[in-house]
C-alpha cells in the first residue's frame, strides 16, 4: 500500500548513480510539490561529487502522465516546469528518463529535455494538451521539432494522439529499450553510458532544419475546420514556427505566452470542464460479472455485444429469430476481422474476441448470465414481456438491464418480480463506437446494481451518467426540446440544409436533420407513438412525422429530409421535401417567414439550456456537469463550448433568461416558459457551475411527461 505521507519525489545513491523517484499516486501528475522537490533533487545530484549520472523513474503504471489539471484554473505556481526542465537539461552529467506505460504532456517534455531515453515496450507517449484547449507549455513546441522534425512534431501536437514504443524508437525519441526491474535496468544503461563516456546530450542544441517559405501556411490549410475551432491548434503551429525562426530562449518564451492565451480562453475552460465532469461517476461496490447476455442481435445488440467481448467478458446472444441471430454473429465476426485487417487488433486478440461470444435463439440460455442487457424492439410491452421472462429465468442477484432509449424503467422493472435488480443501461448508436452510457436508476434500484452497470460500462470505455427515470432521461428528453425548435422553424421557413448549416457552424458534430436520416426518421417517429403525453401541438415534429408517413424514411430508403444517391452518405438538397413543407406549414396556419442562422442556434441552444435546467430541479440529473457530459458525448454537442448547461454559463444566465423572455414573447409561452431554476440563478448572480442541488433524489421520476 502507498504511504500517503510519503514525500512525492525520493532520491537515492546507487553506486555512481544517482536515482530519482517519482510516486504521486494515481497518474504522477507534476503539481507544484512534486516540481520543487524535483527541482532540489536534480540540483543535489548534479552537485554532488560522486554522483556520475542521473536517472529519473516514475514509481507505478505510469511515468508521468501530465501536468496537475487542477493548477490550470489559476494563475501558474512557482518552479514552473519549464525552469526545472531547463536545469534539468543543464546538467552536467548525463541525464536518463527511465519511461514506461503512460509518458504524457509534461512527462513527455520532461523525457525531452533530458539527455538520454530509455523505455519499456508498454510505453505510450504522447502531447494530449490540445485536448484540454492547450499547448505544451515546458518546452514541446521548442525540442520536439529538434528530434522528430517539424511535421511530425506538429502532428503530434495538433492531434494529440499517443504512439507506442516502436514509433518512439524510430523517430528518436527513445535510446535504449530496457525490461525487467526498470530502476535497475536503467541504472545499468545510466553506467553503461558512462563507462562509453558519453556526451551529456542537450535537444536544446540540436538544429531545426530550415522549413520552405510556404511550409506553415500549407501545414495550417490541411487542418481540419473543427480543430481550428480553439485557439490551440493555431497557437501550436505559431509556436512551433517560432522555434524555426528564433533562438531557443526566445521560443520557449513565445510558446508559454501562446499557452497562457490559451489556459484564460472560454475554449480550454470548457475542455478542462469536461475532462473533470467526465471522471465525476464512479462505481461503489459491484456486483461480480464474467458472463454478459444481451437479447436482440440487430444493429444495437450487435454492437453491446461487440464491446462487450472486446472488454473481454464472455457474451451470450440471443435473439429468438434464427436468422436474425446468424445475421447479429455475422456483423460481429465482421467488426473483429475488420479491426484486424487495419492494424486495430493484432489477428489473435481479433479471434479471442470473436470466440467469446455465444449465440442461442431461447432465453433460457441465460440462466447463468451475470448480467443480461436487453435491446429488442423500443414498445413497452414487448419489453415488459422479456423482463416477465428473464424474472422467471435468471439466477437470484443477476442484474437485468434495459437499453430503452425512453421508456419507463420502473414500469419495465416492476414486469421483472425483482425491481431491486434492474437498472437502465442506455447506450448510444453504434454502442460499440459511441463512450456514454447513460445508467438509469428506477424507483427500487439497489446502489450495487447502479455500481455494476458503472463498472461494466468503464470496463468497456464508456463514460458513465447515472441518471434518473423519466420520459427519455436526460439526454433525449432534452433533444425534443432542441428538435422540437428545429422542426418549428422548418414549418416557419428555414429550409433542412440551413438549419443543420448553422448548427454545424456553431459546432455540433452532424446537424439534426442529418442525424435523423441516418438514424433512420421512423425509429422516432414509433418512439412518439409510444409516447403516451407527448405534447398536442398539431406542429409538433410534424415535418418528421409527414416524411415517414410519404415513406422518407432517411438513409436507408435513400431519401429522408436529403436525397441519396448511394455513392455518399452526404445528402443532397431535395425540393421535393420543401414542396411538401410549405404545403404543411400552409394546412397549419404557420406563416412562412425569413429565419436568420443565428436565430436558428439560439432557439436550439436555449430550448436545451431551458430543459437542462427542469432536469436539474426535478433531480433526474444530479449535476449540470452530467447534462454537459452526456450532451457532448452523445449528441455532438461542441466539447470546445463545454456542453449546454457550461455554455449557458458562458453566455451569462441573465442574458440567458432575457432572451428567452425574447422568445415567449415572439414564439409564444407554450414552450417558452422559464425554468423557475434558471430565473433563481440569474438573480443570485449564479451560473450552473456553483454547484446546484437537485430538489429530489435522481431516482424519483416516474417515467412521466417529461
Amino acid at each position: 500500500m502507498t504511504d500517503l505521507t510519503a514525500p512525492p519525489v525520493s532520491v537515492s545513491r546507487l553506486g555512481n548513480v544517482g536515482l530519482i523517484e517519482i510516486e504521486h499516486p494515481p497518474v504522477n501528475a507534476l503539481g507544484q510539490p512534486v516540481r520543487a522537490l524535483l527541482l532540489a533533487a536534480i540540483e543535489a545530484l548534479d552537485s554532488d561529487p560522486d554522483v556520475s549520472a542521473l536517472v529519473i523513474h516514475g514509481r507505478g503504471r505510469h511515468f508521468i502522465a501530465g501536468a496537475d489539471v487542477h493548477e490550470f484554473d489559476a494563475p501558474p505556481l512557482q518552479p514552473l516546469l519549464n525552469n526545472v526542465l531547463l536545469r534539468l537539461e543543464a546538467c552536467h552529467k548525463p541525464v536518463v528518463a527511465a519511461l514506461h506505460g503512460t509518458t504524457l504532456g509534461g512527462g513527455a517534455e520532461l523525457a525531452l529535455a533530458s539527455h538520454y531515453r530509455c523505455a519499456t515496450r508498454d510505453l505510450s507517449l504522447g502531447f494530449p494538451e490540445i485536448k484540454l484547449g492547450l499547448l505544451p507549455g515546458s518546452g514541446g513546441t521548442v525540442r520536439l521539432p529538434r528530434v522528430v522534425g517539424l511535421g511530425k512534431a506538429l502532428d503530434m501536437m495538433t492531434g494529440g494522439a499517443p504512439i507506442g514504443f516502436e514509433q518512439a524508437r524510430e523517430l528518436g525519441l527513445v535510446d535504449h529499450e530496457i525490461a525487467g526491474d526498470l530502476p535497475e535496468a536503467a541504472i545499468r544503461y545510466a553506467r553503461m553510458l558512462v563507462d562509453s563516456g558519453a556526451a551529456v546530450r542537450r535537444v536544446c542544441e540540436r538544429e531545426i532544419p530550415a522549413p520552405s517559405a510556404t511550409f506553415f501556411d500549407d501545414y495550417r490549410k490541411t487542418l481540419p475546420v473543427a480543430a481550428t475551432r480553439i485557439p490551440a491548434t493555431l497557437h501550436v503551429v505559431a509556436a512551433v514556427e517560432a522555434a524555426s525562426q528564433l533562438p531557443f530562449q526566445a521560443a520557449l518564451l513565445r510558446a508559454r505566452e501562446l499557452f497562457e492565451e490559451c489556459r484564460v480562453s472560454s475554449e480550454s475552460r470548457a475542455l478542462r470542464h469536461l475532462f473533470f465532469a467526465e471522471r465525476g461517476a464512479r462505481a461503489g461496490s459491484a456486483r461480480p460479472v464474467a458472463l454478459v447476455g444481451v437479447i436482440g442481435a440487430g444493429t444495437m445488440g450487435s454492437g453491446i455485444a461487440i464491446a462487450a467481448a472486446h472488454a473481454g467478458f464472455a457474451v451470450m446472444l440471443i435473439d429468438t429469430k434464427a436468422d436474425a441471430v446468424a445475421a447479429g454473429i455475422s456483423r460481429v465476426r465482421g467488426y473483429f476481422d475488420d479491426a484486424v485487417a487495419k492494424g486495430r487488433l493484432t489477428a489473435d486478440a481479433g479471434k479471442a474476441a470473436a470466440a467469446r461470444i455465444e449465440s442461442a435463439t431461447e432465453i433460457a440460455a441465460l440462466r447463468d448470465a451475470d448480467l443480461i442487457i436487453e435491446a429488442v424492439f423500443e414498445n413497452l410491452a414487448v419489453k415488459r414481456d422479456v423482463f416477465t421472462r428473464l424474472g422467471l429465468v435468471c439466477r437470484p442477484g443477476a442484474v437485468l438491464a434495459t437499453n430503452t432509449s425512453t421508456l419507463d424503467v420502473n414500469a419495465i422493472a416492476d414486469a421483472s418480480g425483482r425491481a431491486t435488480d434492474v437498472v437502465g443501461m442506455h447506450f448510444f448508436s453504434p454502442a460499440h463506437v459511441m463512450r456514454l452510457l447513460e445508467v438509469v436508476r428506477g424507483r427500487a434500484t439497489s446502489e450495487s446494481v447502479v455500481a455494476t452497470a458503472l463498472d461494466v460500462g468503464r470496463r468497456m470505455g464508456k463514460v458513465g451518467v447515472v441518471v434518473g427515470n423519466c420520459f427519455g432521461f436526460v439526454g433525449n428528453r432534452m433533444l425534443y426540446a432542441y428538435g422540437r425548435e428545429k422542426e418549428l422553424m422548418l414549418l416557419e421557413g428555414a429550409a433542412p440544409e440551413q438549419v443543420d448549416r448553422a448548427l454545424e457552424s456553431f459546432g455540433m458534430a452532424m446537424g439534426p436533420n442529418a442525424v435523423g436520416d441516418l438514424a433512420g426518421l421512423d425509429i422516432g417517429y414509433q418512439v412518439r407513438r409510444e409516447w403516451r403525453d407527448r405534447p398536442d401541438d398539431p406542429r409538433f415534429y410534424r415535418v418528421s412525422d409527414l416524411l415517414v408517413e410519404s415513406g422518407r424514411l432517411g438513409q436507408k430508403a435513400g431519401r429522408g429530409f436529403y436525397r441519396y444517391d448511394g455513392k455518399s452518405r452526404r445528402g443532397m438538397p431535395d425540393p421535393e421535401v420543401g414542396k411538401l413543407i410549405r404545403a404543411e406549414a400552409a394546412r397549419l396556419g404557420v406563416a412562412s417567414r425569413r429565419i436568420a442562422d443565428e436565430e436558428i442556434v439560439e432557439r436550439c441552444t436555449l430550448a436545451l439550456i431551458n430543459e437542462g435546467a427542469r432536469i436539474l430541479e426535478e433531480g433526474i440529473a444530479a449535476r449540470s456537469a452530467d447534462i454537459d457530459v452526456i450532451w457532448c458525448n452523445g449528441y455532438g454537442f461542441p466539447r470546445h463550448r463545454g456542453g449546454p448547461m457550461f455554455y449557458a454559463d458562458t453566455i451569462g444566465l441573465s442574458q440567458v433568461c432575457e432572451r428567452i423572455g425574447h422568445y415567449a414573447e415572439t414564439c409564444g409561452p407554450r414552450y417558452w416558459a422559464l425554468a423557475p431554476l434558471l430565473g433563481e440563478l440569474a438573480a443570485a448572480g449564479k451560473g450552473f457551475s456553483d454547484g446546484v442541488r437537485p430538489a429530489a433524489p435522481a431516482r424519483s421520476g416516474t417515467g412521466g411527461r417529461r
